[in-house]
């Protein structure tokens, strides 16, 4: 079975690697992916999958799904496609959303013979709003045993973990004054702001090694001669649990609040951007995806473990409610960073379509051995169910 699906994923070799670059080179932004949703579900529905687009009232998010008809576990594959603004497809998602289309299609090929489903899901907007998000809050991913998908990446890595994040917003109403005849007329929203961050920098000191708190001025004044009477900062808080960031969060409130207090400005805060939660990596399903990347021919010397200073994933969401891996693979042999120009370039190099067809080939053999391992997916299982608890 295992070269069936070898089989199946390499006669597509091309085809795959031309959807990854008619992707990268229509970059789309978060739920805007319009054609990049068109050729990954084409694709999908030439090879038998029911496809449904505009799930969960996202224009550009879709569920692909492939039923043997017969019981078995359910295997789930995450598509991602949405581009940067300005850099296009600098994070390589134009070689992700095509692993994850390829991996399923390659698996889809045993089903009969195996029995159970494999679903892959569109998600979009990874970059911003966090589709993965609003499709787990829906309960989208409860009928799934596993799901999977591979990043591109500097170097080949097991998953690991994520920080959780909130995107937090002030907002700080004062009153206009000029500055020069009348400055005690007037309440400056703007000195609110800037209490706030010296709050928070104060803060920092206790919080916890893995925190993060970083923050920008989006609205600061309109003149130098007017008392700003309107101003709005931004901030991400992250920490290693969901947990620690609610706790945080409300300390960076505090921080918000006794600006105000300070100032005489009043404070409206919100989350304008969705939370993610923190990435539990199931490590018996991350062995799994391992030993096949070692098995097709790399070397596991070459396979290190997550290097310290993650961001933040929509994937965690995921991982909250179904064991769940996101490792990578090496699509460059410089040290170039995710979002840049650099990284995009890699993304559209014959390196990195190799590396995504690895991926695939990866990621369709772990489900193999999901499907035809029974105690495999018991020991998968006990381990989410305790680290849950």
């Amino acid at each position: 079975m295992k070269q069936i699906i070898l089989d199946a994923i390499n006669e597509n070799e091309t085809k795959f690697k031309n959807i990854s670059i008619y992707i990268g080179e229509n970059p789309e932004l978060g739920h805007e992916e319009f054609k990049a949703c068109k050729i990954l579900t084409d694709t999908l529905k030439e090879h038998d999958f029911h496809v449904e687009i505009g799930i969960c009232d996202l224009p550009t998010a879709f569920k692909a799904t492939y039923d043997s008809g017969k019981e078995g576990p359910v295997i789930g594959y995450m598509a991602e496609y949405d581009a940067l603004p300005e850099l296009g497809h600098a994070c390589g998602h134009n070689l992700i959303g095509t692993m994850g289309i390829a991996a399923g299609i390659g698996l889809s090929k045993v089903l009969a013979e195996t029995g159970g489903k494999v679903i892959v899901y569109g998600t979009p907007a990874e970059e911003t709003k966090g589709g993965k998000v609003t499709m787990a809050e829906a309960g989208l991913f409860e009928e799934l045993d596993v799901a999977m998908m591979v990043h591109p990446l500097d170097n080949y890595m097991k998953s690991g973990d994520s920080l959780a994040m909130d995107a937090i917003q002030f907002e700080f109403f004062g009153k206009s004054a000029h500055a020069a005849a009348s400055p005690h007329l007037g309440i400056n929203a703007l000195d609110a702001v800037l209490h706030t961050f010296n709050s928070i920098n104060a803060l920092r000191q206790h919080i916890k090694p893995d925190a993060r708190i970083h923050g920008v001025i989006t609205e600061g004044g309109k003149a130098a001669n007017i008392v700003p009477d309107y101003a709005v900062a931004q901030f991400y808080v992250r920490a290693g649990k969901r947990e620690d960031v609610n706790i945080l969060v409300e300390k960076v409130k505090k921080c918000a609040e006794g600006a105000a207090l300070q100032t005489g400005a009043t404070v409206k805060s919100s989350f304008y951007e969705f939370s993610y939660d923190d990435m539990i990596t199931n490590k018996a399903l991350s062995n799994v995806f391992t030993n096949q990347l070692v098995l097709l021919g790399v070397e596991e010397v070459d396979i290190h473990e997550q290097r310290d200073g993650s961001g933040s994933l929509d994937m965690g969401n995921v991982s909250q409610v179904v064991p769940s891996i996101h490792p990578y693979v090496k699509i460059c042999n410089e040290a170039y960073a995710c979002h840049t120009h650099e990284f995009r370039e890699a993304a559209m190099s014959d390196q990195g379509r190799d590396a995504m067809m690895l991926g695939a080939k990866s990621m369709a053999l772990t489900g193999l051995e999901i499907l035809t391992n029974k105690e495999l997916l018991a020991t998968i299982k006990e381990e989410f169910l305790k680290n849950k608890q």
